[in-house]
């Protein structure tokens, strides 16, 4: 069970604000939350020692242009469940690892590359090959309308929000991937790690200053290069179950998922994938009996569709890079390089 005082109110209002604007100072979101900045900096500071919260750079909207999104299903002995799931968090390309109860599969990843060619040679070289994998499936994704970084948990109201304001949408369609140059992977890289170093952190540790950093990160990001998201353990979102859903639907409803099923409470990951299940759904859960309703809640808005499976996960070894705890806790890195 989890326990209420891991998180205050002021605390899950703080996280909600840094979903909106990750990157913002304490100095802005303190009229905003009602505390002061040292009061937020503090707060923040804890979550993230505590692995609660975390802040980390993820490929933008660019990303979809040029860059390859995978889900790939890996199925192994019992035994060797939680090895094989260790072995993979360690490989940059599978950006996050889920054990999932005894099924068609027992492992879940997100795999993100450059390029299809990239991808081909990790699944079918490298992942194909590792000892214990006995059975693998691979779908790609080739519409992507609900992810991580536009999860938010619900703890402002509307006039809170409001003050927010708006994320900047990117169409990104701008840069290049393979523009990229070596001061921007090294930005990159420090932001993957940390989301909210600051800009003389990131001229130290890049060497350069402070003004071409702040640069730098401004054309990746209007670029839709990158983008920034903040992540949360299940004792911060209260949402500890998470469920998999695929299934099938015409394809002219298939375009319809931004309007139905990510609209739904919960939706964490929606995707069009390639395959006879053509699409894709996460959702973060309060309980397991909430998976039924989450389901009836989907084919009410989407009649055309039919779920096919469901695939629920038993732990998160790690997401977006990060190394999570059996609690769901970040105890580590494992950085992503997909740009």
């Amino acid at each position: 069970m989890l326990d209420p005082v891991t998180a205050s109110e002021l605390d899950l209002a703080l996280v909600h604000a840094l979903q909106v604007r990750p990157r913002a100072s304490w100095t802005d979101l303190a009229p905003l939350l009602g505390a002061t900045a040292v009061t937020l900096a503090r707060r923040w500071e804890r979550l993230t020692e505590e692995g609660l919260a975390w802040v980390s750079a993820v490929p933008g909207p660019a990303f979809t242009h040029s860059g390859c999104t995978a889900f790939v299903f890996l199925r192994c002995a019992p035994a060797a469940r939680e090895r094989l799931a260790a072995h993979v968090a360690e490989l940059p390309e599978a950006v996050t690892v889920e054990l999932l109860a005894p099924g068609r599969a027992d492992l879940m990843l997100d795999v993100l590359a450059p390029d299809l060619g990239t991808m081909h040679r990790f699944v079918d070289e490298e992942l194909a090959a590792l000892p214990d994998v006995l059975d693998m499936e691979c779908v790609f994704a080739t519409s992507l309308y609900a992810e991580g970084s536009r999860w938010r948990l619900g703890s402002l109201d509307a006039s809170q929000l409001s003050v927010l304001g708006r994320p900047r949408t990117v169409d990104g369609a701008g840069t290049p991937l393979t523009d990229l140059s070596a001061l921007d992977r090294a930005l990159l890289d420090a932001l993957v790690r940390d989301g909210r170093t600051r800009l003389t952190e990131l001229a130290d540790l890049t060497g350069t200053s402070a003004a071409t950093a702040r640069r730098r990160l401004n054309r990746l990001t209007t670029a839709g290069v990158t983008a920034f998201r903040c992540d949360v353990a299940p004792a911060v979102s209260g949402l500890p179950v998470s469920v998999t859903f695929r299934g099938h639907a015409p394809a002219n409803d298939v375009n319809r998922l931004h309007r139905t099923l990510a609209t739904l409470p919960e939706c964490r990951l929606l995707a069009a994938v390639t395959g006879a299940a053509n699409v894709l759904a996460t959702y973060w859960l309060r309980d397991i009996g909430a998976v039924q309703q989450r389901e009836t809640a989907a084919c009410a808005h989407l009649p055309a569709l039919h779920i096919t499976e469901r695939a629920l996960g038993t732990r998160t070894v790690k997401r977006m890079g990060h190394l999570l705890d059996g609690a769901g806790r970040r105890t580590g890195i494992r950085p992503i390089r997909p740009w």
